[in-house]
């Protein structure tokens, strides 16, 4: 069997049943794709289980839970060109992987395609699906789909190089959030982001929310404002927080965070280039809540 051109990397903590589901999916695909689950230094008997029942899979067992940086090891470990990211909670359709592979190899400037999520047993498309096809960005005569400076992380494909090229998800961030900083790295370097719906994945998340995750991804965002935008915007956005953390435990939480990493995200600034920080601006004005 010819080998697949696409792998995948399952970044997971502690969440062995639902891993073992995804498992159970990715291994029936006609791609046959190779597999890579990076362990966050579980405590649940993930290790075991995948020795148990999934041989055939690689795991990187990581000593210290690494958040989204484990996606980064999953990506170094593997050798295709192109690679999938699918979570402890996601899968790919059959044949998606394959479409992704032709739209890679079609496309040279492709750095990274979002697909077209649905979600459940309902198999109802995600809410951020219409947010990427209405991108104001528009279409390049170079790549497929719709331009787009973010992606649900469990359903996007990358190509390897531009993803290492970009230096792939942020440490500062770590977990939640984490998408629109990759998508503005991937664009300052050239490298294409676009919105594929042709690609399809499967998101099958938990019916209750994950605890402190509307405060993460808060305190990423602006955490992302200061690595990457302009001062004047980065100031603005932490004031709007600050006086949101008057009346808002989530918004209090976010900027503690936010503060706790600053020094690290002053660190590592590194302003967009005018034509990324345009795109960015363009899409902040269309629609300030979107992650297109």
């Amino acid at each position: 069997m010819q080998r697949s051109p696409v792998g995948v990397v399952i970044a997971t903590r502690d969440r062995s049943a639902s891993l073992a589901v995804t498992l159970r999916h990715l291994r029936a695909l006609p791609e046959r794709p190779e597999t890579v689950v990076a362990d966050n230094a579980s405590t649940d008997g993930t290790r075991a289980m995948l020795a148990r029942d999934f041989p055939e899979v690689r795991v990187l067992a990581l000593p210290a839970n690494r958040g989204a940086l484990a996606r980064t090891d999953g990506v170094r470990a593997l050798t295709t060109p192109y690679v999938a990211f699918s979570d402890d909670d996601s899968w790919w359709a059959p044949g998606a992987l394959a479409r992704a592979a032709r739209l890679f190899d079609e496309h040279p400037r492709l750095g990274l395609l979002a697909a077209h999520t649905l979600v459940g047993p309902e198999q109802e498309p995600d809410p951020l699906d219409k947010v990427l096809a209405d991108s104001p960005l528009g279409t390049a005569t170079d790549l497929p789909g719709t331009q787009v400076l973010g992606f649900l992380a469990c359903a996007s494909v990358t190509r390897r190089t531009a993803y290492l090229d970009a230096g792939g998800f942020h440490p500062v961030l770590f977990f939640g959030g984490e998408e629109t900083l990759l998508a503005y790295d991937l664009a300052a370097r050239g490298w294409g982001v676009t919105h594929c719906p042709e690609v399809t994945a499967h998101h099958h998340p938990a019916p209750a929310p994950r605890t402190g995750r509307p405060a993460v991804q808060r305190r990423n965002e602006l955490l992302t404002a200061w690595l990457r935008r302009p001062l004047p915007l980065a100031l603005a956005r932490t004031r709007d927080l600050a006086a949101e953390a008057r009346r808002h435990p989530h918004a209090r939480a976010a900027l503690r965070g936010a503060l706790a990493r600053l020094p690290a995200a002053l660190r590592a600034r590194s302003p967009l280039p005018p034509h990324v920080e345009n795109a960015a601006r363009l899409l902040d004005g269309a629609r300030p809540e979107a992650r297109a």
